[in-house]
């Protein structure tokens, strides 16, 4: 089986990008293409965490949830975030519940409060120099990168939880650090395009 598929546009994108019609649009007009602000790189991460060990369809659709339950992924309000929050989040059917995660979440948020630097420009100085073989085939796709090992290890001396190497590098696909859409996907060349642009900025 091919991991390009022909959708009814004509167009071809990564397979996982036309199973339904939630992944088609999120595969076209979001993953991959650069997110620079740091409320931006702390909702991936945070929806990145709560989606281990789950589909990601799963929080895909629980997405709008998760935005109301945590104040819109501001990084300020979410860390000031208390017991009662935690208490009112677990019985919030609208998200994951699960106690590791949220309270994982809320630490993130009071870890990138106390940053010195932005946490884009933190995350985004782990991106890959050089060229990268753009990959051809889902084989071609790593889980783990030397780079997402070491956002893991530098987030995780920050008081970040929850963004082992794998979950670093799903962020890092996510927010256009790194192009992961297969050669021959129509969305990969203009995902470079601005993935190249915001490196350069």
């Amino acid at each position: 089986m091919s991991d390009l598929v022909k959708g009814e546009d004509g167009r071809r994108r990564c397979r996982w990008g036309a199973s339904t019609p939630d992944y088609a649009v999120y595969h076209d007009a979001e993953w991959g293409r650069p997110v620079t602000d740091d409320r931006g790189i702390y909702e991936r991460l945070v929806l990145e965490g709560f989606q281990s060990g789950l589909s990601w369809l799963t929080i895909l659709r629980k997405r709008e949830g998760f935005r109301a339950a945590f104040a819109g992924f501001e990084i300020e309000a979410v860390a000031r975030f208390g017991k009662r929050d935690v208490r009112r989040l677990l019985s919030d059917t609208a998200i994951v519940r699960h106690r590791g995660k949220i309270e994982a979440a809320i630490a993130n948020a009071k870890a990138a409060a106390a940053l010195d630097v932005g946490l884009a420009e933190l995350v985004w100085s782990h991106a890959p120099g050089g060229r990268r073989a753009a990959p051809r085939g889902y084989g071609d796709v790593p889980a783990v990168t030397p780079e997402s090992t070491a956002l893991s290890k530098e987030l995780k001396r920050r008081g970040f939880r929850f963004v082992g190497p794998t979950t670093a590098y799903a962020a890092m696909q996510a927010c256009g650090i790194v192009n992961d859409h297969l050669v021959g996907c129509w969305v990969r060349g203009e995902v470079e395009r601005q993935r190249r642009a915001a490196i350069l900025r």
